[in-house]
């Protein structure tokens, strides 16, 4: 293992769904400089969504070369790099590289038709998905590869690779051709404990040509890649054979950021919605989950995954249906109720349910109304709808088999006190807040700190990397006279359901 120097750095590129954000970290974890370039996104139909490469390419020369500057490090410095982008962004290259087409980016669902065949395929491959009983999402490979088949034949048939955002970008870098275990296994149906590439799952879909499209080799997190191309070298302006290391989807190498990476921890990352993201010691599938994984972030780990759709977004719909600035008051004034917003109940499926339900046709609701409530009681129990919503993700995968022992929070709700303590008082769990906001890009500071030698393994490196802020421990009374409230708020999917179905 090479000597650790406090001279050396490291790198780290996120590519997210607006912008490309690098980031310059000493070997402690701690943040130097970071810079992010943007780049559009186009939306030729509805559900369509559709980005460039090559503005992709663009945004990372521009950002790289901007946050090493701002660092005050010699490119000489940097001992390596990896990438994390966003997942399911879906790219046909030509031999060279080149984008035949523009990318169909994760957010583009026009292959909505396509899922149902997926599904209908009922192969064991789809064990991921509720135990195969779905969904499959639009924004996933196969399906948009299945679209590309039927509507653009003569573009499938072209394409020399079709892969992932990431491995545009680690080609280009490096001149190899490489896909992210990550990537493959939560989104390729890619399953290293059966068949690898889920061949009866492409031939029942009349899609085998697919296999022989992907990158044949599959690289485990933190895996060196390959060192930067003398073009790469001179558009970075970093310094030729720079190692460059395997990083995966943002929201997984959040996880590592997060310090997530024993089993029995979840990541828990808030915002316009909620995803949550655990490491189980052991596989298991079922209806209203997931995964698991296997092998998803870590050799050896299984992730299972839960989602919820509108979370923060409903909150945020409060606020502007209320014309206040900003969230302060509408806080201060919510901590003085009591929990259970005195009988009020907010079901947040505003745009549906992911998980567990995997109903996009629910929708949202408040029941219990009296003529005391006011805008703090709305206001309130909207957050408390979704910390229900997140306890009952936590409780089905418990029923599972994968019960959380310690949950690391990141996201919006992270500047919210309020959101923190209801969270933890629904479920009795802690929550645990890291010091570095940016997961994925410490996470990618991480992995390159492995590559580099720099670390033995992940997990030395995210105890030396990752620096817990505080914790918010959750209130036993408080979590007893939630209860009641919980339970009413279970009840009112089902209640819901029959009177749709009665319509």
């Amino acid at each position: 293992m090479p000597s650790r120097s406090d001279d050396l750095c490291l790198l780290g590129v996120d590519g997210g769904t607006e912008s490309l954000r690098a980031g310059v970290f000493d070997l402690h974890g701690t943040l130097l400089a970071s810079a992010s370039t943007p780049y559009d996104t186009s939306f030729p139909n509805p559900a369509w969504a559709e980005q460039d490469p090559r503005d992709w390419w663009q945004s990372l020369g521009e950002s790289v070369r901007a946050a090493v500057d701002q660092s005050g490090v010699r490119p000489e410095q940097i001992a390596a790099m990896a990438v994390d982008t966003t997942c399911c962004s879906v790219v046909a290259l030509d031999e060279a590289g080149q984008p035949l087409r523009p990318c169909l980016i994760w957010m583009d669902v026009r292959s909505a038709p396509q899922t149902e065949k997926v599904v209908a395929a009922g192969d064991a491959a789809l064990r991921v998905n509720g135990d195969g009983h779905g969904p499959v999402s639009a924004e996933w490979m196969i399906p948009k590869a299945l679209w590309l088949v039927e509507n653009e034949p003569e573009i499938f048939e072209r394409a020399a690779v079709i892969c992932e955002f990431q491995d545009f970008i680690n080609y280009h870098l490096t001149g190899r051709w490489v896909a992210s275990i990550n990537n493959a296994s939560v989104r390729w149906h890619f399953d290293r404990s059966r068949t690898g590439v889920p061949e009866s799952l492409l031939e029942k879909l009349g899609l085998s040509a697919l296999a022989a499209k992907w990158p044949a080799e599959i690289l485990d997190l933190s895996d060196v890649i390959g060192g930067l191309t003398a073009q790469a070298a001179e558009h970075l302006r970093l310094p030729a054979e720079l190692p460059v290391v395997q990083g995966g989807a943002d929201a997984f190498i959040g996880m590592i950021g997060l310090g997530v990476v024993q089993p029995g921890s979840l990541a828990f990352i808030t915002g316009s919605s909620h995803l949550q993201l655990g490491l189980s010691k052991t596989p298991f599938h079922a209806p209203g989950i997931w995964g698991t994984y296997c092998d998803g972030l870590l050799p050896g780990s299984h992730v299972v995954e839960g989602g919820q759709t509108s979370t923060g977004s409903v909150v945020n719909w409060l606020k502007n249906l209320y014309g206040v600035a900003d969230y302060e008051e509408l806080n201060d004034d919510a901590a003085q109720l009591p929990p259970g917003s005195e009988g009020l109940i907010v079901q947040e499926h505003f745009q549906g349910n992911r998980t567990p339900h995997t109903d996009p046709h629910s929708r949202g609701a408040m029941h219990g109304l009296t003529l005391k409530h006011g805008r703090a009681h709305l206001f309130r129990a909207a957050i408390e709808g979704v910390a229900f919503g997140s306890e009952l993700i936590l409780e089905t995968m418990c029923d599972n088999g994968f019960e959380p022992e310690r949950i690391v929070v990141a996201g919006g709700a992270t500047r919210s006190d309020l959101w923190l303590q209801i969270h933890a008082d629904v479920s009795k769990l802690p929550l645990t807040l890291t010091a570095m906001g940016d997961a994925p890009l410490l996470g990618c500071a991480i992995l390159a700190s492995v590559g580099a030698g720099l670390n033995p393994d992940v997990l030395s490196a995210v105890d030396d990397m990752v620096k817990v802020a505080r914790v918010v421990e959750p209130d036993a009374t408080a979590h007893a006279a939630y209860q009641s409230s919980y339970e009413t708020y279970k009840a009112t999917y089902g209640s819901l359901r029959s009177l749709r179905a009665g319509l």
